[in-house]
Formats: C-alpha cells, structure tokens, sequence
C-alpha cells in the first residue's frame, strides 16, 4: 500500500517530519510491525540490528615493558531498547559503517589500558580473564553509544621478535623435553629386559626339550632291550591276551545271537497266540450277545403278535353271545360286566396260548382249550359273582 512502510525483522524504522519520538527525541522509532507515513511530510530510516564485528590489532606494553602484539575480534550490535537505538541512530544514521570503526578504536585504548597492569604470564596463562576486564571496561562507554558487546576473543598474543614468550615456555619445554627422553630411556630399558628375559626362556625350553628326547630315548632303549630278553614267555603270554580276548568276543556275539532270537521268534509267536486268544473270546461273547438278542426279540415279537390278535378273539367271543338270549336287568352296570367279562376271557385265551408256546404250563394249556372249545360249541362263560342288590335287581343269562 502506498505510504504503508515494514522493517525488516532486523532493523528498526525511524520515522523523522512528524511529532517528536520518547525522550525528545527527533524521530520515533518502529520495530516489529509496519506503520503508515505520509509521503513528502515524514522521512523513513532504516538502523540495522543486527550482528556487527571488528576487529582489532594493536601493540601493547605490558607491565614489565614488553611489547606485545595483541589481535582481538569484538561481535556487537545496536540494543533492542529504544534509549539505545535513539542513541545509535542519532550517531550512525547516516554512515552505519562507523560502529564497526569507532568500536575498533574503543576497545583497542582498553586493550592497551588492560595490559598496561598485567604481566606477560598473566597475560599468556590467563586470556579469559584479559577479555573480561576489558568488557566491563568498555561496557559503560559503549551503551552510551547505543551498542551491545556480545563477544570479546583474543586470538593471538605475540611479542615479536624479543623471545620472552619462547624463553618464558623454555623451562617447560626442557622439562617435557627431560620427560621425553627419561621415558624413551625406560621404554629401551624395558624392551632390553624383555630381550634377555625371551632369550633366557628360549634356552631353558632348548635344555628342557633336549632332556625330555634323552629320557625318551633311554626309555625306548630299555624297552627293546626288555623284549629282546623275554623272547618265547613274551610272545606266549601276547597269545594267551588273544585267545582270552576271541573267547569273551565269541560270547558276546551267542548272547547277541540269544537275544536276537528272542525279538525275532518268541516275541512275535507270543503275540500271535495272544491275538488269537482275543480274537476267540471276542468271537465267543459276540456269538452270546447275538443269541441272547434273537431270543429277546423272538419273545417281543411273539407277544406283539398275540396282542396284535386279542380284539380277533374277543370278536369271537362276543359272536357267541350273538344267539343267545340275555336279559340285562341292572342296567348300564349290567352291560359293563358283560363287557368286562368278554375282555377277561380274551386276556385269559392270550395268557394261555403264551403259557402253551413257552412250556412252562400244561394246565394253563388245557384251560384255554376248554375255553376255546367252549366258544367253539357257542357258548359264553361269564366269570362266577354274587348277587347284589341294585335298583333293576339282578341279571339272569339264559
């Protein structure tokens, strides 16, 4: 947008032409977010923020009169807050390149004041310490310049050609120098030793190989001499070791020979007369039960035939009441009697025709022939009962 000015992330914008900024100030100062500027009336400025450096070379005399060359790098920056841009924007506006010179020159009059009080050790052994006090010298001066030290390095501290700093390391040079030498003179010493120890080794071991092969030889010598002299006893007794060894051979190989003819014959023909004897009794307790169910089933079956034939035979019997002349004077009791009657004597004609078939009752027999005799001459014989007295009175059969 026309007038609408941004500074970047690291400049601060100063805005002069308009109504004067904090502190009197001649400008106001912007950072962060954009603001709109009328054209011609205000003028915009850019201060940079960011990470500046110098670096600085300078001669120093120390404390004992000794030149040094001392070379240091100084990181710094214009502050965040708007007292410190105010105050560096109103010297380095218009040549931002001065903060780098002007803060070169500051820090080197610091570095000759510093060293000034300090000794070349001091200087050489402690350089954190040289860099410290120069900061919080100089950190004063610098903020009323609007600036920032981040960092002070010495990077190098040399005296030239005097050799005071060469002659100040001289003794510890001669001292690594001493220790150098007396460890490289125990290192040869070392190595000797372990020289003659391996050597003295070796010909212990030599000696000690060279016995072991004479009592070796002696040995093997005494031991022919030994066999030289047994002769004949010697070998007879080899022979006897022999035959002692064939004969124990010899009854491991029957014992072997047993036991192989045990699993292969007599283990098997044991279980083949045990197969048979489980097959037989299997056969013989199959053969029973299938006997005991033919005879179960020929009895059911024969009573379910008599069953099936006992309203055929009370039909028959009551065909004999068909011609005869029945006066029922009890009424629908009378009537259930003879009904009852005829189913009686068709039960007693089942029970005796299974008596007949089974054989267990002659007399049984005889008593259901005489009844079916009876029935087949027509003639009905009702079961014997008292006389009661009833309503109707009682029943005559003719």
């Amino acid at each position: 947008m026309f007038g609408y000015r941004v500074p970047a992330p690291d400049e601060a914008m100063l805005i002069s032409g308009g109504r004067r900024g904090l502190g009197g100030a001649p400008f106001r100062v912007v950072t962060g977010h954009g603001k709109f500027v009328l054209p011609v009336f205000r003028k915009v400025r850019f201060l940079t923020l960011s990470m500046c450096e110098s670096e600085v070379t300078e001669t120093c005399v120390t404390r004992q009169g000794i030149a040094l060359h001392v070379r240091a790098v100084i990181a710094f920056k214009v502050g965040n807050d708007h007292e410190s841009i105010i105050n560096a924007g109103q010297r380095f506006l218009s040549d931002q390149e001065q903060m780098s010179v002007l803060t070169g020159r500051i820090f080197a009059g610091h570095l000759r004041a510093i060293i000034g009080s300090m000794t070349v050790e001091e200087i050489v052994t402690e350089r954190q310490k040289l860099a410290a006090e120069v900061l919080d010298t100089s950190k004063t001066e610098m903020a009323k310049i609007g600036l920032i030290v981040d960092s002070l390095q010495i990077q190098s501290i040399d005296d030239g050609e005097t050799g005071y700093i060469d002659a100040m390391s001289a003794p510890h040079k001669a001292a690594i120098q001493r220790q150098a030498q007396i460890a490289q003179a125990q290192a040869t010493q070392t190595a000797a030793e372990a020289q003659q120890e391996a050597a003295r080794k070796q010909a212990e071991y030599a000696r000690q190989t060279a016995v072991v092969q004479a009592e070796y030889s002696a040995e093997i010598d005494r031991a022919q001499a030994q066999a030289a002299q047994a002769g004949p006893l010697a070998q007879a007794h080899a022979q006897q070791e022999v035959l002692a060894a064939q004969t124990e051979l010899a009854q491991r190989q029957a014992k072997l020979r047993q036991q192989q003819l045990v699993a292969e014959v007599v283990k098997p023909a044991e279980a083949e007369a045990e197969r048979v004897r489980i097959l037989a009794a299997a056969e013989a307790q199959r053969m029973k039960i299938q006997a005991e169910a033919a005879a179960s089933y020929d009895r059911v079956a024969l009573d379910r035939m008599l069953i099936d034939q006992l309203p055929q035979i009370v039909k028959e019997a009551a065909g004999g009441l068909a011609g005869a002349n029945v006066n029922v004077l009890n009424g629908a009791d009378g009537l259930g009697e003879i009904a009852a009657g005829l189913v009686s004597q068709g039960l007693t004609i089942l029970d005796s025709v299974r008596q007949n078939l089974g054989g267990q009752d002659s007399d049984g027999a005889r008593a259901a022939g005489d009844r079916s005799e009876g029935k087949a001459n027509g003639l009905l014989q009702l079961p014997a009962r008292k006389d009661k007295k009833s309503d109707d009175g009682p029943v005559d059969v003719d």
